[in-house]
């Protein structure tokens, strides 16, 4: 079978590529690569940090603000934005169960005046707004019950009626207070030029007011002369919270933190009397 081919040599074939022949080959030459070349890594199968932002970009969350703590990098945003941007509020909340109730703790101990200077590293907002919260109902809703417990023992024959505006007007005057108050205090030491924080100041004022809340529920009692010494004692100890913490932040720095402490104290002693007037007194 093999002997019927025979060897067909440089005969031109219709249709066939022609054998190059060995003498006209070519050799290619490749151009050398400019790449660079980079040295090896430690780093198989993990992404480096090597990339960097372009310097246009926005770093203000990156910037720590007032009240972080832990080096944490969140922080508020700069200038009147700042203010709108909620992210900014955040290191003010960094607080867990021990630290507040270790706060409350501390307002219930007047006599220390070292709240501040426990809180100076991280005031929180997250304590005063539930304390104010919480407040607002207790007050509004025990004022209502103590009336029904008055109105039960009088003489009075017509039907009790819950007053629902004791909610708007325990939001507006607890609200205003804690929010205003303190806020008037700022610009106060600012004029008398004492450094100070709004947010310490928020933090102060704000745990001062839990000492109403179980003020609150023991004024239920349907005995009057109960009533104000529980309120009194209540005054008291809140006033003289807020009296002996700012006494000791600006006592060295102004000469007139006599008249600041003074006016202070009396305001607590009275926001306790109209707690008193307006929540737990009746007349039939």
């Amino acid at each position: 079978m093999s002997g019927a081919y025979a060897s067909l040599g440089d005969v031109d074939v219709s249709g066939s590529v022609p054998v190059a022949a060995s003498s006209d080959r070519v050799a290619l030459k490749f151009q050398e690569s400019n790449l660079q070349a980079f040295p090896p890594t430690d780093a198989r199968g993990k992404l480096t940090g090597s990339y960097q932002p372009p310097r246009d970009a926005d770093d203000s969350f990156s910037k720590p603000g007032p009240g972080a703590q832990n080096g944490s990098t969140d922080g508020q945003a700069q200038g009147f934005g700042g203010w709108l941007n909620v992210l900014s509020y955040r290191p003010y909340f960094n607080v867990d169960t021990s630290d507040v109730l270790d706060r409350i703790h501390d307002s219930l101990l007047p006599h220390k005046g070292d709240f501040v200077e426990k809180t100076y590293s991280n005031p929180d907002m997250y304590g005063p707004f539930w304390i104010t919260t919480t407040l607002i109902f207790v007050a509004a809703a025990l004022g209502n019950f103590a009336a029904y417990l008055a109105h039960k023992t009088s003489s009075q024959t017509d039907h009790w009626h819950y007053d629902i505006n004791k909610v708007t007007w325990s939001a507006g005057m607890f609200y205003g207070y804690i929010g205003l108050v303190p806020l008037s205090l700022y610009f106060l030491l600012k004029y008398l030029g004492v450094s100070s924080n709004l947010v310490h100041l928020w933090c102060l004022y704000g745990y001062s007011l839990f000492i109403f809340i179980p003020a609150s529920v023991l004024s239920v009692v349907p005995v009057e002369i109960f009533k104000w010494l529980i309120v009194g004692i209540a005054a008291l100890m809140s006033a003289t919270f807020l009296a002996h913490n700012i006494r000791s932040h600006i006592k060295t720095a102004s000469d007139r933190w006599v008249l600041v402490v003074t006016g202070s104290f009396l305001l607590q002693l009275g926001l306790a009397l109209v707690i008193k007037l307006y929540f737990f007194t009746f007349i039939f």
